[in-house]
């Protein structure tokens, strides 16, 4: 190889880098500009509202001058973009302060405890949704306009429209001791506990499931009835490639795309929808955390609840993005 070929073949490899790069670089540039946003809008609201911090801590029985002072020492009377622009300062360092109420504790070592609570119930219920989702959805997709199709799509059109504050409690009462009592109705697992954790988590799981798997089996199969009538699956029939193989090599992988972009979407609905689950099934989350800290106008554990939360969204699509071009090599073509 001469020289000329040499750099020219080096030069379109770290184009071909660059082209993969560049748009997960933007994404994480809109990631964090996303983040700030985020918080400011989440700091000014809980600025305008009535009251503060300062008022609820100091109690009814408070006089005026007891709250002013009380204020003043939790800096509460500082103009709040100062405050705003701390936060930032600290946050990037991982630093959020200690709890406004309560045992004022320090709000990392909550939010530690709260985090893996949260993240397992998201991401047992993101599996559960995925993989029911896909499987209904090629099944209806199969057998289109069929019996199976017809049912699959009334079950999902009920799925998306059930909420989950209606859901939630007509679950409980169905499994509570007062009917079949087949499942906890909260999460207050004993100490002598027989059965694993998994099974105290059953429900909030199934509740926040329903509808991203009623949206990823729609997707799935109108994705799948579309690559389907692709001209490479009438050549794959005409060559008498067998349903089976048909349909898991050759229409599987193609119809997935859209599927697994909704996915790190839905996967963020779990994190903001697990906010009321948590909250009436009594699982110490950070749904539940960031729902006690707005009713206590506890203003640092609601900005570090926000900022963890559009995080973990943010990241969790950006995965997605990355991982994308990988299956599919059109999309890093389109890239280019």
């Amino acid at each position: 190889m001469t020289e000329a070929a040499a750099t020219q073949s080096e030069s379109a490899g770290r184009a071909a880098i660059w082209s993969y790069a560049r748009p997960i670089l933007l994404r994480i540039l809109y990631g964090l500009v996303s983040l700030v946003f985020i918080t400011l809008i989440t700091f000014v609201a809980d600025e305008i509202a009535p009251g503060d911090a300062a008022t609820i801590r100091a109690g009814d029985k408070a006089t005026a001058v007891q709250i002013t002072q009380l204020r003043h020492e939790m800096g509460l009377d500082r103009p709040w973009p100062i405050r705003y622009v701390e936060f930032l300062g600290n946050a990037a360092r991982l630093e959020f302060g200690n709890s406004t109420q309560g045992t004022q504790q320090p709000i990392k070592d909550t939010l530690a405890r709260a985090m893996p609570i949260t993240l397992k119930i998201a991401t047992l219920s993101i599996c559960v949704a995925s993989i029911l989702g896909v499987l209904l959805g090629m099944l209806a997709a199969i057998r289109e306009n069929k019996v199976a199709d017809r049912v699959v799509l009334s079950l999902s059109t009920l799925g998306v429209t059930i909420p989950n504050y209606v859901l939630l409690p007509l679950l409980v009462l169905i499994t509570s001791p007062k009917f079949f009592d087949l499942l906890p109705t909260s999460y207050q697992i004993p100490e002598k506990q027989v059965a694993p954790e998994i099974f105290y988590l059953l429900i909030p799981m199934l509740v926040l499931s329903l509808r991203p798997m009623a949206t990823l089996t729609r997707l799935m199969r109108a994705s799948m009835v579309d690559t389907l009538k692709q001209e490479f699956v009438r050549l794959a029939v005409a060559k008498g490639v067998s349903k089976r193989r048909l349909y898991w090599k050759h229409c599987f992988r193609n119809a997935l795309i859209p599927v697994l972009t909704t996915m790190g979407t839905s996967f963020g609905y779990l994190l903001t929808g697990s906010f009321v689950v948590e909250s009436a099934y009594l699982i110490p989350g950070i749904g539940k955390t960031a729902i006690e800290a707005i009713t206590q106008r506890d203003t640092p554990m609601i900005l570090a609840s926000t900022l963890v939360t559009g995080f973990l969204f943010i990241a969790v699509n950006l995965i997605v993005d990355i991982f994308l071009p990988l299956i599919d090599p059109r999309i890093r073509e389109s890239q280019i």
